[in-house]
C-alpha cells in the first residue's frame, strides 16, 4: 500500500508555482514510483508549466521531475 497526494494548483505569481516545486523537487528523493520497471508502472512525477487556458491559449511546460529509483542498463 501507498500514500498518494495528487495537486493541481494554479497561482497568479511565477514565485508562488515556483516555490510549490521546489518544495515538491525536495520530496522527490524520498518519493516512490509504483511498479517501476514493469508494464504497470506508475511514475511519479511533479510538473510545473504556463497555463493560457484563460487566454484561449495552451499550457507551457517549463520543468518535469519523474521519480526514478531504478538503473538504465545499456
Amino acid at each position: 500500500m501507498k500514500y498518494r497526494v495528487r495537486l493541481d494548483l494554479s497561482f497568479d505569481k511565477e514565485a508562488d508555482a515556483q516555490a510549490l516545486m521546489d518544495y515538491a523537487k525536495q520530496l522527490s528523493s524520498i518519493a516512490v514510483s509504483i511498479n517501476e520497471g514493469s508494464d504497470n508502472e506508475e511514475i511519479s512525477f511533479c510538473d510545473i508549466e504556463i497555463c493560457q487556458h484563460d487566454e484561449g491559449l495552451p499550457c507551457t511546460k517549463l520543468d518535469r521531475v519523474e521519480v526514478r529509483k531504478l538503473e538504465v542498463k545499456l
